[in-house]
């Protein structure tokens, strides 16, 4: 990713990231101190799934699901995606097996790469909503404003586009490991987190395919997911 701190500078962080799936999911907290505060808050316009994607979500689950406020979003994926050192890292992963690496039961993240394409296959638990960046970055409030002049992408879930949330810069706190390569540090910081984000009620069981594409200035990401939903 490109620009803020570490190699993800990932542009996001900049970093770019989206992620992947196929353990099983934790139930402990993520660590944060928003972990959980903001579940349920409205996430703004464009915050719902098209019609023609809505095919591929659960019914049982698409009308009511709680989703996570821009900044608890930020914070609870920034502090996912840098849990992990890079041979085991999901945003660093080439094929999906890293996928399942320290997900919660509330909601299952997905990464992007450093800036490479890659095509993942991961299985997801049913039941669980989806969420991931197009391209996002952590920096200061004036970074975050050059980063997002440029930022543009797309989501295509089973062949259709869902809507997409911009935040253009919110507080956020972000943890990690130790040598971690997105943020490349073990210590919580906070700054200023922004990107285009897509947050997806759970999907049907089966199988499913999802194209990530974002870019901001040089930096670009491209993953393509096989998602293999299990029953709930």
């Amino acid at each position: 990713m490109n620009g803020g701190i570490g190699r993800a500078g990932l542009v996001g962080v900049m970093l770019a990231a989206l992620v992947g799936c196929g353990g099983s999911a934790s139930g402990d907290s993520d660590g944060s101190p928003e972990a959980g505060a903001g579940a349920g808050a409205g996430a703004g316009a464009g915050a719902r799934t098209t019609e023609a994607a809505a095919a591929s979500v659960s019914p049982a689950d698409s009308a009511s699901q709680a989703r996570l406020s821009s900044e608890v979003l930020q914070s609870r994926w920034w502090t996912w995606a840098a849990s992990e050192p890079e041979a085991t890292n999901p945003v660093a992963d080439e094929d999906g097996r890293e996928c399942g690496r320290n997900q919660r039961k509330d909601v299952w993240f997905l990464a992007g790469t450093f800036g490479t394409r890659a095509e993942r296959t991961c299985a997801v638990p049913g039941g669980v909503p989806l969420a991931f960046p197009l391209v996002n970055l952590v920096a200061d409030p004036a970074g975050c404003a050059e980063f997002m002049s440029t930022a543009e992408g797309s989501a295509v879930l089973d062949g259709e586009k869902v809507d997409v949330e911009t935040s253009r810069g919110e507080t956020i706190s972000v943890a990690g490991v130790a040598g971690n390569p997105v943020t490349g540090t073990g210590e919580r910081f906070t700054a200023t987190g922004c990107g285009l984000w897509v947050q997806l009620p759970p999907l049907r069981s089966g199988k499913h395919t999802l194209e990530i594409r974002g870019r901001s200035q040089d930096f670009s990401v491209g993953v393509d997911y096989a998602l293999t939903v299990e029953s709930a």
